[in-house]
């Protein structure tokens, strides 16, 4: 099957199709163009690390060097500096036999598509001048037969006329014979025109077009080969530095196992062994005794200058250093829990924010990975030779057990940060416009800018610790004197972005999704008032809400 007998008047679909084939050429150059920067990027970022965390001293002047440990880590830096060598390597063979080759070859398919298309224009431009020619010699023949059977009605209308004159007769049958002489030329005309559009015409269907199509299907298909060959150069770059990867991770692990903890402690001993005898035991002294007795070498003498003074052996303090100034035991650390409860409110939010935003990167890179599977499955599924579609369960089951797990993450960072904004509220007790911002929305949200109501925050909980009392204390304690003076007809229309569970006292619960009505806009604290429609009002956080005013 090709292309000029089955698509013989699908003119345009093969232009768009054409076109379409050379779009994703490009494309392709283009993924491959910033797949070779990211590589590019993580080599440079590699090599930047491995810069930072080699030592700067030379190994005979750093006594860390002796250690195992230091050793092992050392070359498993020199192995990642291998390593992003071979990713730089990846990244120009991307760029030379895949970039540069590829957007040659698009330039030349653009020129001969060109080329194939102008040819089919020509020629259907060529054929409509023929029926252009046809129809005017049709009409011509058509106009030329009215005219003389007009003419030929007048002679005879004329030699039947008794009262005209012989010379009118004689013209009006001249003029009806020219006319009919004329008719006859014009379907002769018309006739040879008809003879030649036609011939035109099958030249053009079966013949011309044909091979016009014939041409852009064997470009095509030379296209897509050599896209399939592009395809297969960006496993061929991986493939080729897959030796060298292999021994640079043989090299790791030979470095780890070159850990030696006892080599090590050997080490340390020969380093900082001191060489000094155990201080002896410390003598009783006894203070019951006269003070004026005679001074002796267990007894506590007072010097000239009145400051007593400690004799006998064994009792030299530079050699006691387990109770030296410098050893002494420092303050045992808070219990770190997952929630940050050992945290200040103030840094506990803050860490529960960051957790919840990674949380929400790590959600949206596995829901990316996630679609990404399905769409390269349709490939497969679509084209078999590219690959086999049930080899990529595993890895789509996988991403889809990491959604779960982070979706759960996510939702407890969630109440964790709802619990710690609530305390640092509760902690305030200010007005109404003192209060801070609600409880930040996921990362999909869009963030409120509060860094003013967030270093006020720090401010008031480092000057007030908080306290049990304070915990218990309602957000706000003038919204009801603010239910009574706002007008209770609705100001607009809102809906919950998201789900927010209103536990402190002026505030209502929203379901995700649930219309609202718009009693008072945001005044600038972060909080709006709304009533739900089954009845009750309450402020809900304004960024969990898309708002729409009357």
């Amino acid at each position: 099957m090709d292309w000029g007998t089955e698509l013989w008047d699908q003119f345009e679909v093969l232009e768009r199709h054409t076109q379409w084939g050379l779009d994703l050429l490009d494309r392709y150059v283009k993924f491959v163009k910033e797949r070779t920067e990211v590589e590019q990027a993580y080599a440079k970022q590699l090599r930047s690390l491995v810069k930072k965390y080699l030592p700067k001293r030379p190994a005979k002047d750093d006594p860390e060097s002796k250690f195992s440990q230091q050793q092992s880590f050392v070359q498993i830096l020199q192995e990642v500096n291998d390593f992003a060598g071979q990713r730089e390597l990846v990244a120009e063979n991307l760029s030379v036999r895949v970039c540069l080759e590829l957007t040659k070859y698009s330039q030349e398919m653009k020129q001969e598509r060109k080329m194939h298309f102008q040819e089919g224009r020509r020629a259907q431009q060529q054929l409509e001048n023929g029926f252009k020619q046809l129809e005017n010699s049709k009409r011509k023949f058509e106009r030329d037969c009215r005219e003389a059977e007009k003419a030929a009605q007048t002679a005879e209308r004329l030699d039947q006329d008794i009262n005209a004159t012989k010379a009118d007769v004689e013209k009006a049958k001249q003029q009806a014979h020219l006319r009919s002489h004329m008719a006859e030329e014009s379907k002769n005309e018309y006739a040879a025109q008809l003879q030649r559009f036609n011939r035109d015409q099958a030249h053009f269907y079966f013949s011309q077009m044909p091979q016009i199509f014939d041409k852009l299907q064997d470009m095509d298909e030379r296209r897509a080969t050599r896209l399939g060959a592009g395809y297969g150069l960006l496993s061929e770059a991986e493939l080729e530095v897959v030796p060298i990867i292999a021994k640079c991770l043989e090299g790791m692990k030979v470095a780890a196992n070159a850990v030696d903890p006892k080599n090590d402690s050997h080490v340390l001993i020969e380093l900082h062994k001191s060489g000094f005898a155990r201080p002896g035991d410390v003598e009783f002294e006894d203070f019951s005794q006269p003070m004026n007795r005679a001074p002796s070498d267990s007894s506590l003498g007072t010097p000239s200058d009145g400051r007593p003074e400690l004799r006998g052996p064994g009792r030299s303090r530079t050699k006691r250093w387990p109770f030296g100034k410098k050893n002494k035991p420092s303050r045992q650390p808070w219990v770190v829990t997952e929630d940050f409860s050992h945290l200040p409110p103030e840094q506990q939010r803050k860490r529960l924010q960051q957790q919840l935003e990674e949380r929400s990167r790590e959600l949206q890179k596995e829901v990316d990975q996630r679609e990404a599977l399905k769409k390269m499955k349709d490939v497969y599924e679509k084209t078999p030779q590219m690959g086999d579609p049930a080899s990529l369960e595993p890895q789509i089951a996988e991403t889809l057990s990491n959604i779960e797990r982070l979706k759960l993450e996510v939702q407890k960072y969630e109440a964790w940060l709802a619990e710690a904004e609530s305390r640092v509220l509760s902690n305030r007790g200010d007005s109404l416009s003192r209060h801070a911002r609600p409880p930040d929305p996921p990362a999909s949200a869009p963030p409120d800018s509060s860094s003013n109501s967030a270093s006020q925050d720090t401010k008031e909980s480092s000057e007030e610790p908080p306290s049990e009392e304070s915990q218990d204390t309602p957000i706000y304690t003038e919204f009801d004197e603010d239910f009574e003076e706002e007008p209770t007809s609705p100001i607009g229309h809102c809906v919950a972005i998201y789900h927010f569970e209103g536990s402190s006292e002026g505030t209502i619960s929203m379901a995700e999704g649930e219309d609202l009505s718009l009693m008072e806009e945001d005044k600038g604290d972060g909080w709006t008032r709304v009533r739900r429609k089954e009845g009750g009002e309450g402020y809900v956080p304004t960024s969990y809400l898309r708002v729409t005013l009357n």
